[in-house]
């Protein structure tokens, strides 16, 4: 049609921009200059959260959050919830501080009651997640427990089901992570045996016992690492402890799922928990998550969203996989 303008042109020589002619500026030029700046919507994931340098700073085991600086962020002025796990019992290990307490709150938030276990140590940090627990309106039960005895996580199962009477969801998070070593000799048979007992006979023993309590649409979540895949010799116990928990959450889900149950694994990469500080020196507590490429570790609420996504029935087509969440470092 004559006149018609071609594709990607103004509309008709009026809404040209003037040139050496001195005409009018465009309407939508008008429109584009009155017309204030946008909000920022997106957050560019690099400046998102605190990176190092650092104080430098170490802790004795098993180290508090309470101390940490600057304090881990656990989604307590940002997460919001949205009723995903409404009337849930989660069994949460190791939820006083860290990934553990970021992921507790974020269940509150959804509507699960909470069971946690912490070690009598980490006391103050406990009372703080309970207290944040029973700000999202629902039922918290601690549960103080040395989850390197079998016993004892038997116990635990049996006081969360005496409290809340089931189990829907169980998120194998505690874990002991050592001093780092300069060399591979300084491990000695005591501290690999306790750090497998912790991180990974833990989690057989409270799977057992929590079976006859879990049901058809149950979710265990067992948290691996990136050290399953990329692992530091100074901290070598534990990486092979995160490898052998890959392999038992692809195995168990094969199975499990035969119940109706679905068993999968986080692996976090650099997060900054008491684990971290507790662990290394001050000069690379300073710089810990430098390497990542994003430049920064994680904070702990950073990695709830994903425990929520495998504990809803949003994931209910997922099961026997390790969702990474690494900053970028790759899960081999």
């Amino acid at each position: 049609m004559k006149g018609t303008p071609k594709s990607g042109e103004p509309f008709g020589d009026h809404s040209r921009e003037a040139g050496t002619r001195g005409a009018p500026l465009s309407i939508m030029s008008r429109i584009a200059e009155a017309r204030p700046e946008p909000e920022q919507l997106t957050l560019d994931p690099r400046e998102a959260a605190p990176s190092p340098p650092f104080s430098q700073q170490k802790q004795k085991w098993p180290g508090k959050e309470s101390e940490m600086d600057p304090a881990p962020d656990y989604g307590a002025e940002t997460y919001r919830g949205h009723g995903r796990l409404e009337g849930r019992i989660a069994l949460i290990t190791g939820a006083d501080s860290g990934i553990g307490r970021a992921v507790a709150l974020a269940f509150a938030r959804e509507g699960a009651h909470i069971a946690f276990t912490y070690l009598p140590e980490e006391k103050t940090d406990a009372l703080e997640s309970k207290a944040a627990i029973n700000e999202a309106g629902v039922d918290c039960l601690p549960i103080a427990a040395d989850l390197s005895e079998p016993t004892t996580c038997e116990d635990v199962i049996q006081k969360t089901v005496e409290r809340f009477g089931r189990i829907d969801i169980l998120v194998n998070n505690a874990a002991f992570q050592g001093e780092a070593t300069d060399d591979v000799s300084e491990l000695t048979p005591g501290r690999v045996e306790q750090t497998l007992r912790v991180n990974v006979l833990a989690p057989f023993v409270l799977v057992r016992a929590c079976l006859p309590h879990m049901g058809p649409g149950g979710s265990i979540i067992n948290v691996s690492s990136i050290q399953a895949y990329d692992p530091s010799s100074p901290i070598l116990d534990y990486a092979t402890s995160k490898g052998a928990l890959v392999t038992f959450t692809k195995g168990l889900a094969q199975s499990l799922i035969e119940r109706g149950i679905r068993v999968n694994s986080v692996a976090p990469g650099p997060v900054w928990t008491p684990l971290v500080i507790q662990s290394f020196s001050p000069e690379k507590n300073a710089h810990f998550g430098e390497n990542s490429p994003m430049g920064r570790p994680a904070q702990p609420a950073e990695l709830a969203p994903p425990f929520v996504f495998l504990a809803s029935d949003e994931s209910r087509y997922v099961n026997g996989e390790i969702l990474g969440v690494t900053g970028g470092r790759l899960l081999a």
